[in-house]
């Protein structure tokens, strides 16, 4: 789907909100008319923004509240120097919910964004109806699929990895649109969808204040043991409907794991989309977005009623 409007047009009302004393960006979007059916929180993946759902708000929108959130340390919100995991965006994700929406929501995630879905879910229930993940990551996995006499090596390697120098050193390099673009080439299986549109949105916040510390932190918790529960721990405690999609040219995340995944929740729906990547709700978002509504009306009743506070 192309279009010649400016993708900040196309994500709703974008505002400010100041979370624990770090500015924090969001958006929202409200159906035309007021329709009794449930608002969704959509969460992005790593290195991504508000702005990678511009292709899936103005659809979404016009059945449901939307709303879209810059985790904390990407996108237009502060690139603060903290020690980020999973659960300090669970945090972030129920305050936000706690201050604005305050009714049962359906979360929609993508890659990292759809494991702070699922530790959402878990750590606060009362807030989700439902979840809706996209390419579902598990960084606890490594430990069931490498073998063991491999392990030692391969944690050394990323002690090296995690170095702050040496990932300040990479940020510099990797933030340029040339390397953003080929980088992006890997996670969608259509070289198309990698458009001059997307490629902005992904090197845009790469210029902010403390943008290189916020990235070298979070790329060493992500190789750390803490960054995020484990799924197989988490997942079958949910009682609530699940949506797991995942592209079948998902070059980033093993097929098996799905499978896997699709065996420890009976309430997990399992969907996969050809022609799709690690990025599905962008590279094909005309059929991501039938499915999650079609979904929605069918596995999460929206019998609910409430005014959000703007």
């Amino acid at each position: 789907m192309t279009t010649s409007v400016n993708w900040h047009q196309r994500v709703g009302s974008q505002r400010d909100w100041v979370w624990r004393g770090w500015q924090t960006r969001y958006t929202y979007m409200r159906p035309p008319s007021p329709i009794l059916t449930t608002p969704m929180l959509l969460l992005h993946g790593f290195g991504a923004s508000i702005g990678h759902w511009r292709q899936n708000i103005e659809s979404l929108g016009q059945h449901h509240t939307v709303y879209a959130l810059d985790m904390l340390g990407f996108g237009a919100s502060r690139k603060a120097q903290v020690n980020y995991n999973v659960e300090l965006w669970v945090e972030q994700v129920y305050d936000f919910w706690s201050t604005f929406i305050k009714e049962p929501i359906v979360l929609v995630g993508n890659s990292i964004g759809s494991l702070v879905c699922l530790a959402a879910a878990y750590r606060y229930p009362e807030m989700v109806k439902g979840i809706v993940m996209v390419a579902l990551p598990d960084m606890s996995a490594r430990q069931d699929t490498i073998p063991k006499w491999l392990q030692p090596a391969i944690a050394s390697f990323e002690r090296l990895f995690a170095s702050p120098i040496l990932l300040k050193s990479i940020f510099y390099v990797v933030r340029r649109p040339g390397i953003v673009r080929n980088w992006a080439g890997l996670a969608y299986s259509n070289r198309t969808a990698v458009t001059d549109e997307l490629v902005e949105i992904l090197v845009g916040a790469a210029g902010d204040r403390g943008a290189a510390a916020a990235f070298s932190a979070i790329l060493r918790a992500m190789v750390g043991v803490d960054f995020g529960p484990k799924v197989k721990d988490v997942l079958p405690a949910l009682k609530i409907p699940i949506l797991l999609m995942w592209g079948c040219q998902d070059r980033m995340i093993p097929p098996g794991l799905y499978r896997r995944f699709s065996k420890l929740n009976p309430k997990l729906q399992l969907v996969a989309l050809d022609n799709a990547g690690h990025c599905a709700h962008d590279e094909c978002p005309e059929q991501f977005n039938q499915i999650l509504l079609d979904w929605i009306k069918t596995e999460c009743l929206d019998t609910t009623l409430g005014q959000p506070v703007i």
